[in-house]
C-alpha cells in the first residue's frame, strides 16, 4: 500500500493514530495530520513490533496493528515456501488476515484456501497487498501512466484519470471504477473505495476482497480444482492466464505441505 509517511494528512492518517493509540502509543493527537510527534510514535511501535524501523506506515505496519486473533494449523513458516524471494515478515503479518477473511466466507477449506494462496502468488509474489506496477499492457509509450485503461467501459471506466485512480490493488488486484464500486458496497463500505481506493491495500480490506472475488466463484472455481484444471481457476479470477506458473507451482506445493483438514479458529 502506498506508506503514509511525515506530510500525509487524511482520515487513514486519523485511523492510523487511533490504532496507535489502541496498542498504547500515544501519537499526541488524532487530526489527521502525519506531523513529528506521529512519526516518532509509528517508530516507537515499529521497534516493539520487530519491524523495519523507517517511521512510515505502509501494509505490514497496519498489518500488525490491526492483527486479527486468528489460530490455524496453517502457519507461516507452512506458507513461506510457497512464496520464493517474499521476506517471511509479510507471510507473518498478513496470513492472518486472509485466513480470517476465508473463515468468514466459509471458505475455510483446504482447496481454497490454496486457490486464495496461489492468487496471492501469482498477482503480487511479495505476500502483500501492492499497487499495480507500470507496463506496456497499461500504458502507452511516452504517454499518462495507466492511460490505456482510462476508457475501458468493460471497467466502468469513464475517461481520464480513472486508470490511474482505479489501477489494480490488494492482494487480487481490484481495476476498475465498477469492481470498486461493486465490492466497496459488497464489503458493506459504501462508496468508501471509490472515494479512497488506495484502502483497497489495507492488509483487512486487501483480505476481505480477495475472499469475495473467490465466493462470487465459488462454484465454478471448486469444480475446476475438483478437476484439477489450474489453468480454468485462474481464469475465473484473472479473466486470463497471467501468473499461471506461479499460481500452479504455489497451489501444488501446498497441496503436499498443507495440512488436511485446514483448521481455523477466529476470536
Amino acid at each position: 500500500m502506498a506508506s503514509l509517511k511525515s506530510g500525509s494528512s487524511g482520515p487513514r492518517v486519523a485511523a492510523l493514530q487511533k490504532l496507535l493509540m489502541q496498542r498504547g502509543f500515544d501519537p499526541h493527537g488524532m487530526e489527521g495530520q502525519f506531523g513529528p510527534d506521529t512519526e516518532a510514535t509509528v517508530r516507537a511501535f515499529q521497534a516493539q513490533a520487530g519491524l523495519a524501523v523507517d517511521g512510515q506506515a505502509g501494509a505490514n505496519t497496519f498489518g500488525a496493528l490491526e492483527m486479527p486473533a486468528v489460530t490455524s494449523n496453517i502457519s507461516a513458516d507452512l506458507v513461506v515456501p510457497l512464496f520464493p524471494g517474499a521476506p517471511r515478515v509479510n507471510v507473518r503479518l498478513q496470513l492472518p488476515f486472509v485466513l480470517k477473511a476465508l473463515f468468514d466466507e466459509s471458505l475455510a477449506d483446504k482447496s481454497m484456501v490454496l486457490m486464495a494462496l496461489g492468487t496471492i502468488r501469482a498477482e503480487t509474489g511479495s505476500f502483500e497487498p501492492i499497487e499495480e506496477l507500470v507496463s506496456g499492457f497499461n500504458t502507452p509509450p511516452g504517454g499518462p501512466l495507466f492511460a490505456l485503461y482510462d476508457d475501458r467501459r468493460e471497467l466502468g471506466n469513464q475517461g481520464a484519470p480513472d486508470g490511474a485512480t482505479f489501477k489494480g490493488r490488494g492482494f487480487v488486484q481490484l481495476t476498475g471504477r465498477a469492481n470498486y464500486t461493486q465490492f466497496s458496497r459488497a464489503l458493506g463500505l459504501g462508496d468508501q473505495l471509490v472515494n479512497d481506493p488506495d484502502l483497497a491495500n489495507d492488509p483487512t480490506v486487501a483480505a476481505q476482497l480477495l475472499a469475495a472475488f473467490l465466493k462470487a466463484k465459488e462454484g465454478r472455481i471448486r469444480a475446476a480444482l475438483a478437476a484439477n484444471d489450474l489453468s480454468t481457476a485462474r481464469k475465473l479470477v484473472n479473466g486470463g492466464e497471467h501468473g499461471i506458473l506461479d499460481f500452479t507451482d504455489a497451489y501444488n506445493r501446498g497441496l503436499t505441505l498443507l495440512p488436511e483438514p485446514v483448521q481455523i479458529q477466529v476470536a
